[in-house]
C-alpha cells in the first residue's frame, strides 16, 4: 500500500477551513470575560468526551494502546497539545486574530527543518519553493505589511511564536505515533491527556460551576467540535497520508479561509496584496501535489508495511 496524496491534501485543507472559523468565535468569548485557560479546558474536555462516546458506540478497537506508550501520549497530549492550545488562544486574547494565525503558521518552517535534519527527509527545490510561497502568502493574506507586529503586545507576540513551536512539536510527535496507531486513536489520547493536564493546572470542572448560559455554550460547543475535534482529526489524517511537512504547509490555507469568510459573511474587503498572498498559498499546495513524490515514510505506508511483516 502507498500513501494516498489526494486524500491527504483534502484532509489538510478541510482542517484549515474549520480552524479558520473558530478563531473569531474564541475572540468573541474573550470579549465577554472568558479566560483563555477556561476555554482551552472546555475545548479539549468536550473533544475527548465526544470522541470517546463515538468509540464506545461502534469503534471500541480504537481505544487499544500499549501500556508502554502511555508516556508517549502524555507527551503528545499533556504537553504538546495542551500548550499549543493555550499559547494560541492567549495570543488571540492579546493581539489580532490574523497576527496570531500568521505567527502560528511559522510552524511549517520548524517542521521542515526538523524533518530534514533528523528524519532524513529530502529537501527538494519544489518543497523549498512551496514553503516560501506558503509563509509569504500567509503574511500577505493576514495583512502583515500593515499590522506593525513589533508594536503589538509583546507577550502576545511571544505567545504566538511559542504556539508555532508547540504546533510543530505536536505535528512531529503525532506523526511518530501514527507509525503504530490509526490517526483517530492518536488524536483521542492526545485530547484525553490534554484534558487531564488542564484539570490539574486549572480549577477542575470549572465550567460546571461558572454558570454559563446558552449563548455562551453554543460557541463553546462549536469551537470544541468544528474548531477542534474535526479539524485536529483531519489534520492527523493528512499527516497519515502525506507526512507532516506537506500537511503543515497545506494547512497554511487557514488564513485564506478566514479572509474569505470575513469577505463573504462580514462584508470585509480584500486588498490586492491579500489576493496575491492567497494565490501564493494555493500555488504552494498545487506545487506539492503536482510533484507527486512517493512518500515511503508516510505513517500509513509504514504501518501497513509493519503489519505485512508480522
Amino acid at each position: 500500500m502507498v500513501s494516498n496524496p489526494l486524500k491527504g491534501y483534502v484532509c489538510a485543507m478541510g482542517a484549515a477551513v474549520m480552524w479558520a472559523s473558530s478563531g473569531t468565535a474564541g475572540k468573541a468569548l474573550f470579549a465577554v470575560g472568558m479566560t483563555p485557560f477556561a476555554l482551552v479546558q472546555i475545548r479539549v474536555t468536550l473533544s475527548a468526551a465526544l470522541l470517546g462516546i463515538m468509540f464506545l458506540l461502534g469503534f471500541r478497537q480504537l481505544f487499544r494502546i500499549r501500556r508502554a506508550d502511555i508516556g508517549y501520549f502524555l507527551l503528545l497530549g499533556g504537553v504538546a497539545m495542551a500548550m499549543v492550545q493555550i499559547t494560541y488562544f492567549f495570543a488571540i486574547s492579546k493581539i489580532q486574530v490574523a497576527a496570531a494565525i500568521f505567527l502560528q503558521y511559522l510552524s511549517p518552517l520548524i517542521v521542515t527543518l526538523f524533518s530534514i535534519c533528523f528524519w532524513k527527509e529530502r529537501l527538494t527545490p519544489a518543497k523549498m519553493l512551496a514553503l516560501g510561497l506558503s509563509i509569504t502568502g500567509s503574511y500577505l493574506v493576514v495583512g502583515g505589511y500593515s499590522m506593525q507586529l513589533l508594536r503589538m503586545n509583546g507577550l502576545g507576540i511571544l505567545s504566538g511564536l511559542t504556539s508555532a513551536l508547540f504546533f510543530a512539536a505536536y505535528t512531529l510527535i503525532g506523526e511518530r505515533g501514527m507509525h503504530r496507531y490509526p490517526p483517530w486513536t492518536v488524536i483521542f489520547y492526545a485530547f484525553l491527556f490534554a484534558a487531564l493536564t488542564w484539570h490539574v493546572i486549572y480549577p477542575p470542572f470549572h465550567y460546571l460551576r461558572a454558570g454559563y448560559d446558552l449563548r455562551t455554550w453554543i460557541p463553546l460547543v462549536y469551537i470544541s467540535v468544528a474548531g477542534t475535534l474535526i479539524p485536529f482529526g483531519l489534520f492527523f489524517m493528512a499527516v497519515n497520508y502525506i507526512r507532516s511537512t506537506r500537511a503543515s504547509i497545506t494547512a497554511t490555507l487557514e488564513p485564506i479561509a478566514a479572509g474569505g469568510m470575513a469577505y463573504l459573511f462580514l462584508g470585509e474587503t480584500l486588498g490586492w496584496l491579500q489576493m496575491v498572498g492567497g494565490t501564493m498559498v494555493i500555488g504552494a499546495i498545487v506545487l506539492l501535489q503536482i510533484q507527486r513524490e512517493h512518500e515511503q515514510l508516510a505513517p500509513q505506508h509504514l504501518r501497513s508495511q509493519a503489519k505485512s511483516i508480522s
